[in-house]
């Protein structure tokens, strides 16, 4: 006769979907070096978007790109073996130089060749040509969700994400700066182009949201892009599967049933 044995099973943890936001830090605006060399805005960095399945116990890196300073594109952002493409720099800098690619495009500077930046299809859109002719402006910078304006050269307006529980925009493009009427930063953290008569550079993109800086212009001396706002990276997980191990300092707060983990800077979070 055997003796009746009890035993016991630990059910192991199972996948589950996540919702995540990856913004790529923003391009820094072109510099204005010359008189009639205005810099193009900086193109917002590239945004994605979606759902997502974790791995228990999966150690996930997450990346938070720098904004560029002025005239560079920024950095990738990256998580979940996504990339996020920084935003391009934005062009004008004296000899010419064009608006560079990206998650979205830097818009083109007002000195020939004034060609703007392509934006990466599924993340932003391409910046504007600059305006070779009076009042020699700028391109705008191509935002996640438009493309940069051209001759007007504001930045192109970013995209909304309400993943925080709140709807915030993101990844807007800078605006050019000019002679007059200097374009004015895109919806979601893009700077301002500034005037050729100012003394000071263009504004810089708002830090965390992917925003491109806006374009400098010149008064006979060299007059600074803005730095592109640096980016960042937000899960949203069911609230019943959040393990709470992260590295980097991230802000956790709860949005309905879900948890929120916002990335400024970089980290991980292990399912």
């Amino acid at each position: 006769m055997f003796a009746a044995r009890n035993f016991y099973f630990s059910a192991s943890k199972s996948p589950y979907s996540i919702s995540y936001l990856i913004v790529a830090g923003g391009g820094g605006g072109g510099s204005g070096a010359t008189s009639a060399n205005n810099g193009g805005g900086g193109g917002g960095g590239g945004y994605l978007s979606s759902t997502s399945t974790l791995i228990p116990s999966t150690v996930y890196t997450i990346t938070v790109g720098a904004g560029g300073a002025a005239t560079t594109s920024g950095t990738d952002s990256s998580a979940l073996s996504l990339t996020s493409i920084g935003g391009g720099g934005g062009g004008g800098l004296s000899p010419a130089i064009v608006g560079k690619n990206g998650g979205s495009g830097g818009g083109g500077g007002p000195a020939a060749p004034t060609t703007a930046g392509t934006g990466t299809s599924g993340q932003g859109n391409n910046g504007g040509a600059g305006n070779p002719n009076s009042p020699f402006q700028g391109g705008g910078g191509g935002g996640a969700g438009a493309a940069g304006g051209s001759p007007n050269g504001n930045g192109g307006d970013g995209t909304a994400s309400s993943i925080t529980g709140s709807s915030v925009t993101y990844a807007g493009g800078g605006g050019g700066g000019a002679d007059a009427n200097a374009g004015t930063g895109g919806a979601g953290g893009g700077g301002a182009g500034v005037l050729y008569t100012s003394a000071t550079g263009g504004v810089a993109g708002t830090a965390n949201t992917g925003g491109g800086g806006g374009g400098g212009a010149s008064q006979g001396a060299s007059i600074p892009g803005g730095s592109g706002g640096s980016g960042i990276v937000i899960l949203s997980v069911p609230t019943s599967n959040y393990t709470g191990t992260t590295t980097g300092s991230p802000t956790v707060t709860t949005s309905g049933s879900n948890t929120i983990i916002k990335f400024t800077s970089s980290g991980s979070y292990t399912a």
